[in-house]
């Protein structure tokens, strides 16, 4: 009764939404308008089929925002997690039949013995879309680290076929990114209920963990599938520059920190060689900076001018990355909303808007709406 109540008064409290003047862009005018305030560091989020916006904050709480912009109290339920520095309640992603079983997954920062580590868990939402249950552990990124916490990656998303994919960053301990026998700064391939499919790369190869589909990765906050190609890319960040877009291959090395374009940030190369045999090459890089968070490709209606581009969430420079795409091409790149916001996650809404959250410690959802 008192967390309906709170929730009640939660809802209630969410101001009207506030629209500004519009923007031109090379291919569409539009307005921001504050879709929902109060949100501490949102870091991912997800729609539910009523038109809900499902979004984790990173200190670890989970809340609903209704279609009219009201934020609801955190939802019951949420594992504890680790929030410290990057680390907390991170990435969410709805099974692909969840209208049927309820089914979200999430990605979290989790203190363990030895440190922490990139912990991926399954639960059910309630009917009443007020929390959890049946809360379950579906992989730990072992081994814990002890120091640090810092570069957890931490994106979900499935593919045509139903395989879930889970990035997951070095904890920014360089050499854990080539290790095939570590989970640390990989692309990690799993069945929906969290078995390894047996065409996975290194199944049945000693000395190599059987999850990972690819290595390599730095720090891979950005995870999509190509809706024409099927194919799955990726955005990580480099230190100070060498940021990429990856198109990821089955047992690919992306080449961390063998090769990269980023220098160290007191100033040297982190490698002389910024290619290298058996590595393979990203399609975009950004030098300098813009520390490329989530990702997600538009098709929809409201915006047909945007209609087969790559939407960058950035957080420094901060602002809206929108790469232009022929194919597994990047084509052309125009820079959105510059110097504004510090953006985590870009969600495409099934209106056909584009829906961004902001990393603050009083954060917003921005909605882009045609003009």
């Amino acid at each position: 009764m008192r967390r309906a109540l709170l929730a009640s008064l939660a809802l209630l409290a969410t101001p009207a939404l506030a629209q500004e003047a519009p923007v031109t862009s090379e291919r569409a005018t539009f307005r921001v308008t504050t879709f929902a305030r109060g949100l501490e560091h949102p870091w991912g989020a997800a729609f539910l089929p009523d038109g809900s916006l499902l979004v984790t904050e990173r200190r670890g709480r989970l809340r609903r925002v209704t279609p009219d912009g009201r934020v609801s109290a955190p939802l019951a339920g949420v594992p504890q997690v680790e929030a410290a520095a990057q680390g907390g309640l991170l990435d969410i992603a709805l099974a692909p039949d969840f209208a049927r079983t309820r089914e979200v997954f999430l990605c979290q920062a989790a203190a363990v013995a030895g440190g922490a580590l990139t912990r991926l868990i399954t639960a059910r939402l309630s009917p009443g879309n007020d929390g959890l249950t049946a809360v379950r552990r579906v992989l730990d990124a072992t081994p814990a680290q002890s120091s640090g916490r810092l570069h957890f990656g931490c994106r979900i998303v499935f593919d045509r076929d139903g395989f879930l994919y889970l990035s997951t960053g070095e904890r920014n301990e360089r050499n854990r990114a080539q290790r095939l026998d570590d989970l640390a700064g990989k692309v990690i391939r799993l069945t929906r209920d969290g078995r390894v499919p047996p065409d996975n790369p290194f199944v049945g190869r000693s000395g190599a963990r059987p999850e990972i589909w690819s290595y390599g990765q730095r720090n891979p906050q950005g995870l999509a599938v190509n809706p024409w190609t099927g194919s799955l890319w990726e955005a990580e960040f480099g230190p100070r520059g060498g940021d990429e877009i990856n198109v990821i291959r089955r047992g690919a090395n992306y080449g961390w920190p063998v090769v990269s374009f980023g220098r160290e940030y007191w100033g040297p190369r982190i490698s002389r060689e910024t290619a290298g045999p058996g590595i393979v090459d990203p399609i975009h890089v950004w030098t300098p900076s813009v520390s490329p968070s989530g990702i997600a490709f538009y098709d929809g209606e409201a915006f047909p001018g945007w209609r087969r581009s790559l939407f960058v969430a950035a957080l420094s420079e901060p602002g809206l990355v929108r790469l232009t795409t022929d194919g597994d091409r990047v084509t052309g790149e125009e820079r959105l909303l510059w110097g504004r916001d510090r953006i985590r996650q870009v969600v495409v809404g099934p209106d056909g808007r584009i829906y961004l959250l902001t990393d603050a410690s009083d954060g917003a959802v921005l909605r882009l709406d045609p003009a």
